[in-house]
């Protein structure tokens, strides 16, 4: 079984980590089951964070696990923080498939996708 894990930094601010929330059921409801499940986990700060959700999700009966770092930037957590807590994760869970794709921030359509927002929220210069 597949599972999606998108995986964002937490926050002190309850409205912060429920708009990864919705954002992840959003890509649950749009992702056409491409994933059994589709959940979130934080780095710090709040719940669920990454080493219980993959185990949740092992419990679950995921065998694979696909990790999406929402961050904008590689910063510490994406470039050391994460490999390193996925890298236990892994030896927690031998038998589990877990591979960490590209940031939010590396994304190739990243740049496109900003300037469409701009251009249908802003007025366009002279």
């Amino acid at each position: 079984m597949k599972a999606l894990l998108m995986v964002a930094h937490g926050s002190r601010r309850k409205d912060s980590n429920d708009e990864v929330r919705h954002l992840t059921e959003r890509i649950r409801e749009n992702s056409e089951s491409a994933f059994d499940f589709v959940k979130c986990a934080f780095l710090e700060i709040s719940y669920p964070q990454i080493d219980s959700a993959i185990t949740d999700l092992a419990v679950a009966g995921a065998t694979e696990i696909t990790i999406f770092p929402y961050f904008l930037s590689s910063g510490t957590h994406v470039v050391n923080d994460i490999p390193r807590i996925i890298e236990e994760e892994r030896a927690n869970h031998p038998t589990m498939r877990i591979d960490i794709l590209p940031h939010l921030g590396a994304l190739q359509g990243i740049s496109s996708l900003v300037l469409n927002h701009i251009y249908k929220s802003a007025p366009l210069p002279n």
